[in-house]
C-alpha cells in the first residue's frame, strides 16, 4: 500500500442480510447499518458523498466473508476506492483480548485495526473475470467429486463384508454415479473452453503444467488462489501458504514437539500438491532418485514427500517467473 496519510478509516462488518459500518475521523466514531443488497450498497456510497468523505484519502477495511462481501467489493472496485479485505483471524489476533461481540462493535474494531495498521496493509486487487469464472467451476467440480466419493464409500465398505448387499447398493447407485461422472466431464470441458479463450490464462497453465507431476486442475487452483501468481513475494511464501513448510514448536527445556504444518495453510492446494508429488516421484527421474536416496538414508517417507511438494512449488514459481516451460533432465 502507498504510505499515504488517510483522514478517514472505515470498518465494515458483513453478514448475509446486513453490513455494519464504522467511520473513524480523528477520534470520533460514527456507526451505521445497511442492507446487504444493491440498494443498501448504493445508500452507503451516498452516505460517504453526503458527508463529503472522499475515496482518495479514505481507507476501507473489511473481513473476508466469501460471497457475502461480493456486492460491496464490486461497488468499491467500481468507485476505485482504497480498501483491503483481511482474514478475520488476523484482525482478531491483532486486537488482543476481547469481551463481548456484536456486529456494531466488530465494525468499530475493524476500523480501529485499519487505523492502527494502515502502513502495512495491502490494497485489494480484483481478480480478473476469467479467473472468477474458473474459480466457480472448480468449486462446483470439487463438490461433485466429493459427493461421488461419499456415495461410493458405503457400498465399497459393504462389499467387503457382504458382497450380495454391496452389489445391491452399487446397482442402485450406478445411474447416479454415471450422472455425476458426466457432470464432472462437462464442467471440465467448460473449464478447458475458458482456458483456450484467454491467452494469458492459457500461457500460464501451459507453463505450470510443464512441471512434471502438475496436472491442469492443480495448475488452475494455483493460478486462481494466487491471482496469476501475484499474491506472494517469493517461493517460500507460496510454499508456506500451500501447507508444505513445517514450523518448529519448542519452548525452554520442557516443550519439544515435532515440527508441523500450520493449520492455516490452504488445504486444497496441499491436497493437490500431495497427489502431484506422488506423480512426480513416479515420472521425474531427478525426484525419483532423490526420493529413493532419502528412503535409503532412513528418512520418514511423509517427510520426503513433503520435501518433494516443496520442490514442486519452487519449480512452479521458477517457470512462471522466467516465462519458460520446465525442461526435465534426461539421464
Amino acid at each position: 500500500m502507498n504510505r499515504q496519510n488517510f483522514c478517514y478509516f472505515i470498518g465494515i462488518d458483513i453478514s448475509k442480510k446486513f453490513f455494519d459500518v464504522a467511520i473513524i475521523e480523528n477520534e470520533r466514531t460514527a456507526s451505521y447499518v445497511f442492507e446487504n443488497t444493491k440498494k443498501g450498497t448504493n445508500a452507503f456510497i451516498r452516505l460517504l458523498k453526503n458527508q463529503k468523505i472522499p475515496f482518495y484519502n479514505t481507507l476501507i477495511c473489511m473481513e473476508h466473508t466469501g460471497v457475502y462481501g461480493k456486492l460491496i467489493i464490486t461497488k468499491l472496485v467500481e468507485k476505485q476506492a482504497c480498501f483491503c479485505v483481511e482474514m478475520p483471524i488476523r484482525i482478531t489476533k491483532s486486537i488482543g483480548l476481547l469481551r463481548g461481540k456484536n456486529d456494531r462493535v466488530d465494525a468499530r474494531r475493524i476500523a480501529q485495526y485499519a487505523a492502527k495498521n494502515h502502513q502495512e496493509l495491502e490494497l485489494y486487487k480484483p481478480m480478473p473475470e476469467i479467473l472468477e469464472q474458473v474459480k466457480i467451476l472448480l468449486k462446483i467440480r470439487r463438490k461433485l467429486v466429493n459427493t461421488r466419493a461419499d456415495l461410493n464409500k458405503y457400498p465399497n465398505e459393504l462389499d467387503l463384508f457382504s458382497p450380495k448387499l454391496g452389489k445391491l447398493a452399487k446397482k442402485n447407485l450406478k445411474k447416479i454415479n454415471k450422472n455425476l461422472c458426466d457432470e464432472i466431464d462437462r464442467i471440465e470441458a467448460e473449464i478447458k473452453k475458458l482456458i483456450l479463450s484467454d491467452d494469458k490464462l492459457n500461457k500460464t497453465i501451459g507453463l505450470v503444467t510443464s512441471v512434471t507431476g502438475i496436472g491442469q486442475i492443480t495448475a488452475l487452483h494455483f493460478t486462481v488462489f494466487t491471482n496469476f501468481f501475484t499474491r506472494y513475494d517469493n517461493p517460500k511464501q507460496l510454499a508456506c501458504y500451500s501447507g508444505v513448510v513445517p514450523f518448529e514448536y519448542t519452548s525452554g527445556t520442557s516443550i519439544h514437539r515435532k515440527s508441523r504444518i500450520h493449520p492455516m495453510a490452504n488445504r486444497t492446494l496441499k491436497k493437490h500438491l500431495h497427489m502431484s508429488a506422488l506423480a512426480a516421484i513416479n515420472h521425474d527421474p531427478d525426484i525419483r532418485a532423490y526420493y529413493l536416496r532419502k528412503v535409503e538414508e532412513g528418512k520418514n517417507k511423509m517427510l520426503i514427500i513433503n520435501n518433494v511438494r516443496n520442490k514442486l512449488v519452487h519449480r512452479i514459481c521458477a517457470v512462471v517467473k522466467r516465462e519458460q516451460p520446465y525442461v526435465k533432465n534426461v539421464a
